[in-house]
């Protein structure tokens, strides 16, 4: 047991006074580190469970590429937690929890380092919670007026109002490259020196508003670590999707705010460290964390190669793509069809506008081609 980390908290409300559950649920802000989580009623599964972990932190619970009985969503939770970082894990009708939840959460609680408080709307605690709760430190508190105080943070994540410009597509010319995957691997050891821009323009900065558009866009789409790192990362990096495919844990340094991707064989750009701006770094941590927790061994840091198809339907689920056919990348445009993710080959080969040749590669299966709305600024 890590001495460092706050007690337990139990927080007894034999009244079940709707005071205490608004002000927990009040609380709630992941971009401050407190999260607030309500399990749904009726189940008792420890699955289910990280299920509504991740829907406090206002992610779906589905994973894909994994099958939805055996997808970590655990270790899902915990990493994006632990990334955010988490300060504080509130839950609500704790007396209701299995032995086997209550343990996920102190594992979680030891994981992250957040102070866990149970809310248990009974006089006394239950036997569960006492059973596993003997030799942690933990305190019982019938106040909450001191738990739950502080200042609001308003950012990405529930506190954030969506914008007007929440539904429509953004434009985002370094996605250009992300569906070219013709194979490439990563470097043994390999340190790569600062990306020159030497053979392709440099992405071009965001607005702020339009950048934490993005950041939401991506966070509220997927629960999936990895491939939420990998969006990320074309987005300030504008690398190809292979190039994303070869980044490992030691390719991340957190500590000096880079990505190294590589291409050992010189097909793309060369091997290239990036910098990371402040927004990504969030993802990226996640995914590290993802990748250490995960059961399947020798998981890359972003994606997989029989994952980039989910990448490229994550992108269009977020509402983020490249450069349409007939419509220009200034603020207002407005695409006329589905997403092409091959213009740029198109465009480079002559063939835009041109009848469907055999260079052209099929869209995604299941992809919706109605006509959406403009795009955003």
């Amino acid at each position: 047991m890590n001495d460092t980390l706050p007690p337990v908290t139990v927080l007894l409300d034999p009244a079940d006074d709707a005071a205490v559950t608004r002000a927990a649920l009040a609380a709630h802000d992941p971009v401050a580190g407190c999260v607030t989580v309500h399990p749904a009623p009726g189940t008792r599964s420890d699955r289910y469970f990280a299920h509504d972990v991740l829907a406090a932190l206002g992610k779906p619970a589905h994973l894909p590429g994994f099958p939805d009985s055996r997808a970590p969503v655990w270790e899902a939770a915990t990493a994006w937690m632990a990334a955010m970082p988490a300060r504080r894990l509130t839950v609500l009708r704790a007396h209701l929890l299995t032995r086997e939840r209550v343990q996920r959460l102190l594992d979680l609680r030891r994981f992250t380092g957040a102070h866990l408080v149970l809310v248990c709307h009974r006089s006394r605690l239950t036997t569960a919670l006492s059973d596993t709760l003997a030799g942690v430190p933990h305190a019982l508190t019938h106040s909450h007026t001191s738990l739950f105080a502080g200042p609001a943070v308003h950012g990405v994540g529930r506190s954030a109002v969506p914008p007007r410009t929440a539904g429509r597509w953004i434009s985002v010319p370094a996605l250009d490259r992300l569906a070219d995957w013709d194979g490439s691997d990563h470097c043994i050891g390999c340190v790569p020196s600062s990306v020159s821009w030497r053979y392709r323009p440099r992405p071009r900065p965001r607005s702020p508003r339009t950048t934490l558009e993005i950041v939401r866009r991506i966070h509220t789409a997927t629960a999936h670590p990895r491939l939420a790192a990998a969006l990320a990362a074309a987005v300030f990096t504008g690398a190809a999707g292979q190039q994303l495919g070869t980044a490992r844990l030691a390719d991340w340094r957190r500590d000096a705010a880079a990505l190294a991707l590589h291409d050992p064989v010189g097909e793309v750009d060369g091997c290239a460290t990036h910098p990371v701006p402040v927004w990504a770094a969030l993802f990226l941590d996640a995914a590290a964390h993802f990748t250490r927790l995960a059961p399947t061994p020798g998981l890359p840091l972003l994606v997989r190669p029989e994952e980039h198809p989910a990448l490229l339907r994550l992108a269009e689920q977020a509402r983020l793509r490249p450069p349409q056919p007939g419509m220009d990348t200034e603020p207002g445009a407005v695409p006329t069809s589905g997403t092409e993710w091959f213009y740029r080959q198109l465009k480079e080969t002559g063939l835009d506008g041109a009848a469907p040749q055999p260079l052209r590669r099929p869209r995604l299966r299941g992809r919706q081609t109605q006509s959406p709305p403009a795009a955003a600024p």
